[in-house]
């Protein structure tokens, strides 16, 4: 019987380190407040048809203001293509208005503060915390690194909270930052969701969802 030794986070990263140099984030922005719409925008929808849509709202919107005060409708209309645009329309008006009567229209730099404002959860709080702020407080886990933490065996979880903390327990703080980009580098390029690409992988012999060494996919949902 093969034994594999098995994988650490920090030892991932040290790898990830050497193949990916990632921006803090994908998304692109100007201001704070940019990057809090995007990323309310990027749920469910790619980085790069987010990116196209900053594009024309940053032509309309500079301010919280100018969210908060535009019309359900047209602000709808501007975020169409971004899916679920109804919800995603709502959840940033009301942030901006939360914005302007709380935090006289900027951007707050706490966890309990942002995680308070409409439609923003851990997973955008850790995004704007890092990549604005350079502030490590939380790990924000999406889809790659949900399959990717969970093919390597860093996390048996199957929910985004349960993964971040995990991935905070087994890892020190300051390599919080940018193990995000990382493993969502890693999971584009190589650990992908489907016709995953193991044989170009450097962790295809210790990894416990080998298809090179015909292990199960740990990254399935079941």
């Amino acid at each position: 019987m093969v034994t594999t030794t098995k994988l650490t986070v920090q030892g991932v990263l040290q790898k990830l380190r050497k193949l990916y140099k990632p921006p803090r984030t994908f998304l692109n922005f100007r201001t704070p407040l940019d990057l809090l719409v995007a990323t309310i925008l990027s749920a469910q929808c790619t980085d790069i048809r987010v990116n196209l849509v900053m594009k024309t709202l940053y032509k309309k919107y500079r301010t919280a203001k100018d969210y908060a005060h535009v019309s359900r409708k047209e602000l709808e209309k501007d975020m169409y293509s971004c899916g679920t645009y109804r919800m995603k329309a709502k959840h940033v008006q009301e942030m901006c208005q939360m914005l302007l009567k709380k935090h006289h229209g900027n951007v707050p730099q706490t966890m309990e503060e942002l995680t308070a404002l409409p439609g923003v959860g851990r997973k955008t709080a850790a995004v704007i915390l890092s990549a604005i702020f350079k502030k490590n407080e939380g790990i924000a886990v999406d889809t790659h690194v949900l399959r990717v933490s969970r093919r390597l065996g860093l996390s048996k979880n199957k929910t985004p909270t349960k993964v971040e903390l995990d991935l905070m327990k087994a890892a020190p703080k300051r390599s919080w930052g940018n193990m995000t980009t990382l493993f969502i580098s890693h999971g584009r390029a190589v650990c992908t969701a489907r016709n995953r690409k193991c044989d170009q992988c450097v962790f295809q012999k210790e990894c416990p969802s080998s298809l090179t060494m015909k292990r199960k996919d740990l990254g399935r949902a079941s």
